[in-house]
C-alpha cells in the first residue's frame, strides 16, 4: 500500500505543481505517446539486450517486492527458531533419527509443521546440508561458517541481480530522454519555416523527452531498484539466522543457547521477545 501512496505523491506533486505554476498539460499530453514509446521502448530493448531470459523473468517478478515488502514476517522468524530448536535437539538426542528429516524434508513431520519455511528451497537446503555435514564429521565451526558465508554471499548476489538490472536502466533513462529530445529538435528544425507559436509547441514537445527520461529514472525506476535491494537484503537476514544457530550448534553450546544466539541476531523489528520465544518453544516441547 505504501508503494502506491508513493506513486500517487509523485504524480500529484510534480504535475500538480506544474499546473499550479501556470503550466498547460496539453503539450505534455500531445507529445507523451510518441516520446514515451521512444524512451520506454529503448529502455525495454536495452534491458532485454543486457539480460538473459532468466534475468528478465527474475527482474519482472521482483518488481512485486516494491509493493509486497519483505517475504519473511516476525512470525516466520519465530517459526524458524522453533524449527531449528527441534532439529538441533533431535540431532543431539538421536543422530540416526535426524537423517529422515534432512534427507527428505518434504515428508518430514518436523518441517511439515512450518509450511512457509518448507516452501523456501534455499532455507531448507541450507539447514539440511549443514546438519548433514555435521553428521558426516565435517563439524569444524570455523570452516563451516566460512562455507556458509560464501554460499550466502553467492545467493545474495543472485538475488540482487534484478536490483542491479533496474538500476542500470535508471542510469540510462536520462540519456534516452535526451535522445528523444534531440530527435524532436531535428523534427523542429525541419519545420523552421513555421510560425513561432507552432515552433514553440514543437520545441516544448521535444523537451518532454528530456523530462520523461529524468522523471522515470529518478521518480520510478531508481526508487524501484533501491526498494528491491532493501527488501532482498532484509530477507537475507533470515538465512543469516540459520547460519548463526547452526554454527553455534557446532560449537556445542546448549540447544537453548544456540536458539538465543539466533534470536539476538534477528533484526530488531522482527525479533521475538525472550518470553514470546520461550512460550513458543514450550509449546514445541509439549507437542513432541
Amino acid at each position: 500500500m505504501i508503494g502506491f501512496a508513493g506513486i500517487a505523491i509523485i504524480f500529484v506533486m510534480v504535475f500538480g505543481g506544474y499546473v499550479a505554476a501556470g503550466g498547460h498539460l496539453e503539450i505534455i499530453l500531445h507529445a507523451l505517446p510518441y516520446e514515451m514509446s521512444m524512451i520506454l521502448g529503448a529502455a525495454v530493448g536495452a534491458f532485454v539486450l543486457g539480460n538473459d531470459l532468466a534475468g528478465v523473468k527474475h527482474a519482472l517478478a521482483d518488481i512485486g517486492k516494491v509493493f509486497r515488502g519483505p517475504r519473511w514476517k516476525p512470525q516466520d522468524y519465530r517459526d524458524l527458531l522453533c524449527l531449528l530448536f527441534e532439529l538441533v535437539r533431535l540431532a543431539r538426542q538421536n543422530p540416526v533419527a535426524i537423517e529422515e528429516h534432512i534427507e527428505a524434508p518434504a515428508g518430514s513431520s518436523i518441517f511439515g509443521r512450518y509450511p512457509r519455511i518448507l516452501a523456501d528451497h534455499e532455507a531448507v537446503e541450507l539447514i539440511c546440508d549443514t546438519l548433514r555435514s555435521a553428521s558426516m564429521n565435517y563439524d569444524d565451526p570455523h570452516q563451516v561458517e566460512e562455507v556458509l558465508d560464501k554460499r550466502m554471499e553467492a545467493t545474495l548476489g543472485h538475488a540482487l541481480h534484478s536490483s542491479h538490472a533496474l538500476q542500470t536502466i535508471a542510469d540510462g533513462l536520462p540519456a534516452l530522454g535526451i535522445v528523444a529530445a534531440v530527435l524532436g529538435v531535428i523534427k523542429t528544425m525541419g519545420a523552421i519555416d513555421q510560425p513561432p507559436e507552432v515552433l514553440g509547441k514543437m520545441i516544448g514537445g521535444a523537451l518532454v523527452g528530456t523530462f520523461l527520461g529524468v522523471f522515470m529514472a529518478y521518480g520510478f525506476v531508481g526508487p524501484f531498484a533501491g526498494k528491491v535491494k532493501s527488501v532482498v537484503e532484509e530477507d537475507s537476514h533470515f538465512y543469516g539466522l540459520i547460519r548463526e544457530v547452526l554454527v553455534a550448534n557446532l560449537h556445542r553450546h546448549p540447544t537453548n543457547i544456540c536458539i538465543e544466539v539466533g534470536r539476538q541476531n534477528t533484526p530488531h523489528h522482527k525479533r521475538p521477545s525472550f518470553s514470546e520465544l520461550e512460550e513458543a518453544l514450550k509449546s514445541v516441547k509439549d507437542a513432541a
